[in-house]
């Protein structure tokens, strides 16, 4: 038996990275997942990689009408829910004194307030005694450099769930945040050469970038019943490099 045998998992921005990962090992473990991209290439690549008991839903996390087609489509086709993992999000670095209105609005928009709508949206089909987590970062607690609204925009997630876990008791739908440390997923790649992706390795304890396996791993926990006891958490997944 798998872990989340007959669940249904919606899985937002979940065609790349440790979101894709996730998506996959929820399928291995029984759930039938839907997952969201906003690139149809990319996300009929995921779908294929996951192989079944998926579908893939165009659409952009940040726009509400895009979230309103998916939360149709899983009604439409599952007519309910029990796992919610947030994962669509965004980052890029800005110093104080050079950050523009346009870069608050779009890591914001995403991180933020497309989190919490996609939250709201999902709870009508949700059945009661479901799972809702969101993607944070380590970078809420740890003060990088030109890295303010980014981790403001994570930090604000922690804040969701400790006020949706009270909301949320009488349906006993938990609500969590797993904060990921330095990944190896294409959005790194993108957004660290490889001097800056060193410093980041030499942070951590083991002295080794973390897998999206791994994180994959922690929100499985996070989406199970092994996880029944666990509400309101920020669950670090970061090789300890938030601990020293």
């Amino acid at each position: 038996m798998g872990k989340l045998d007959g669940k249904v998992a919606v899985v937002t921005g979940g065609t790349t990275g440790l979101a894709l990962a996730s998506a996959k090992l929820f399928v291995e473990e029984g759930a039938y997942v839907f997952i969201t991209g906003r690139r149809e290439d990319v996300l009929d690549e995921a779908v294929a990689l996951i192989g079944r008991n998926v579908t893939g839903v165009r659409g952009d996390a940040a726009n509400l009408a895009d979230l309103d087609r998916l939360f149709e489509t899983v009604k439409r086709e599952k007519g309910s829910i029990d796992v919610l993992f947030a994962s669509a999000g965004t980052g890029e670095a800005a110093k104080l004194g050079e950050i523009t209105e346009d870069h608050f609005d779009k890591i914001f928009g995403l991180n933020a307030r497309g989190t919490l709508f996609a939250v709201q949206k999902a709870l009508p089909l949700f059945n009661d005694g479901g799972s809702i987590f969101m993607t944070g970062s380590i970078a809420s607690v740890k003060g990088w450099p030109d890295w303010s609204v980014y981790s403001a925009s994570k930090a604000v997630q922690h804040a969701f769930a400790r006020v949706w876990l009270a909301e949320l008791k009488d349906r006993h739908i938990r609500v969590n945040v797993l904060s990921p440390g330095q990944v190896a997923t294409p959005i790194q790649e993108r957004l660290f050469d490889a001097e800056t992706k060193a410093q980041f390795e030499s942070l951590i304890p083991r002295g080794k970038i973390g897998r999206p396996e791994e994180i994959a791993a922690a929100a499985l926990f996070l989406a199970s019943d092994d996880s029944s006891y666990v509400n309101g958490m920020e669950l670090a997944v970061d090789g300890g490099t938030s601990a020293i």
